[in-house]
């Protein structure tokens, strides 16, 4: 019998407080992650009972959900936005915790600045009020979203009660194909698995596809984790992970640099680690992968089509059939030439400085065709300044996009950046569900940033492979 353990229990048992009668573990949380939308109420609940934040050195806040990419200039434009964006400050001030907003120079997506300012390392137990926390697995971190009562939990505490997980390995093998991304990885994966194939699960991202990646394309990957039910995605640490690290703000210095990189290589997976599943997916065989339906899973290649009800299992007809009646799709029709309204590069999965890049190669090529509104959006200040140093506001600009200030914008619809009536958007984004992006009626095309970009200037989907 193996007596390796996976990452994932190592992780665990390093921070387990205590078993709780109810079979849930006590987790002592390493970092705790905060924005300006699930903390308002968790603050009041602390102060209601006359608490204090017990790590405030633990905790950092950024604003990204509710701030505008048009300007930022305060007062914010929305009454609401404005006061959560108060709220935050007033609470943030209050309890010694570190604020990344617009006028640090600092402020982003929380998913974004984590990883960028070294915050995010291996090892760590990661908590935030955000179902896409499981991102910053990416670094060999077991990281979750959490709702509003557990953000009040860890404030008061730094300890989460949860329930133990079971862990699936993911092995992606062979080699990507020029214009297939990691984008294109997760999808497949949630495609082959299902939305809800990995409830209960941790997912270990492996295997030579995986290893090749760097750590912005592992983000992505674990980013989704959650799209496909898993409670927490993560890569094992390896080199790729500590060159990244290297002289971050937050990151270790020095010679305890080099302890921390002993440290970090320790908790992997064994390599006789026992494992509860393990899936093999072709890494060779990928295409690039267009969402048709109303949830990450329904997806197809870019030179696919979309499903007929008469070849779908009995159990997923009636889903189908709601999500090509939403979509105003047809059975069967393939899915490159669909036409969009709006492209849409940014969000907590493709917001970073390389998805900008693969974006932009593709912009330079043409321009937006005509009655498409095309948004570039940052992922943070930081990626912005990187983007303006390289060039790259311009070719977007020059192509017709429009070049925006950092937030989650058409992530979803709780700032200015909506869809409106039935306009369909290519998006780089992670969910398509239905009034995700603003609209109840609007409809959602998850895609590759440089897939986003191609439809762009294309006005319908196409295949990038061909325009690169």
């Amino acid at each position: 019998m193996s007596s390796g353990k996976t990452l994932l229990h190592k992780v665990w048992d390093a921070h387990t407080v205590r078993q709780l009668p109810n079979g849930q573990t006590q987790l002592f949380i390493g970092l705790h992650l905060v924005h300006e939308v699930t903390s308002p109420q968790a603050f009041a609940a602390l102060e209601e009972r006359g608490l204090p934040v017990r790590f405030p050195e633990r905790t950092y806040a950024t604003v990204d959900h509710i701030i505008p990419t048009e300007s930022q200039a305060r007062p914010l434009s929305d009454a609401l936005a404005e006061v959560m964006m108060t709220a935050l400050e007033k609470n943030c001030h209050k309890h010694g915790i570190q604020l990344f907003d617009p006028e640090s120079g600092e402020q982003g997506i929380v998913h974004v600045i984590g990883p960028e300012k070294g915050l995010t390392q291996p090892g760590m137990t990661i908590a935030c009020g955000d179902s896409h926390t499981s991102t910053h697995g990416a670094f060999g971190a077991i990281a979750f979203g959490i709702g509003t009562s557990q953000v009040r939990d860890v404030l008061a505490t730094q300890c989460l009660a949860m329930d133990p997980l079971k862990v699936r390995r993911v092995e992606v093998t062979g080699k990507l194909a020029p214009g297939v991304y990691a984008k294109d990885v997760t999808l497949a994966i949630i495609h082959a698995l299902g939305v809800k194939g990995g409830i209960g699960f941790a997912y270990e991202y492996a295997g030579p596809v995986i290893e090749a990646m760097s750590m912005e394309e592992r983000l992505t990957v674990c980013n989704m984790a959650i799209e496909g039910g898993a409670r927490v995605g993560y890569v094992n640490p390896d080199e790729t992970t500590f060159d990244y690290l290297r002289g971050r703000r937050y990151a270790p210095d020095g010679p305890a640099f080099d302890r921390a990189v002993a440290w970090w290589r320790s908790i992997a997976s064994d390599a006789d680690a026992a494992y509860d599943d393990t899936v093999e997916i072709d890494g060779d065989a990928l295409a690039p992968v267009v969402t048709w339906g109303i949830n990450p899973g329904q997806s197809s290649p870019v030179d696919g089509r979309l499903p007929r009800l008469s070849d779908t299992p009995d159990g997923e007809r009636a889903s189908v059939a709601e999500a090509l009646e939403h979509m105003k799709l047809k059975a069967g029709d393939p899915i490159a030439g669909t036409p969009i309204d709006v492209a849409f590069v940014g969000s907590c999965t493709n917001g970073r400085i390389s998805d900008l890049r693969e974006a932009a190669r593709v912009a330079q090529t043409g321009r937006v065709a005509a009655g498409v509104k095309a948004l570039i959006v940052p992922g943070s200040q930081a990626v912005a300044r990187q983007a303006r140093e390289e060039g790259l506001d311009e070719i977007f600009r020059s192509a017709g996009f429009e070049w925006r200030e950092a937030g989650c914008s058409m992530w979803l619809a709780m700032n200015p950046d909506k869809l409106v009536g039935s306009q369909i958007s290519a998006s780089s984004s992670n969910r398509n569900f239905k009034g995700r992006q603003g609209s109840p009626t609007g409809r959602t095309l998850l895609m590759s940033p440089a897939m986003v970009a191609a439809a762009a200037l294309a006005g319908k989907v196409v295949d990038v492979r061909e325009v690169l």
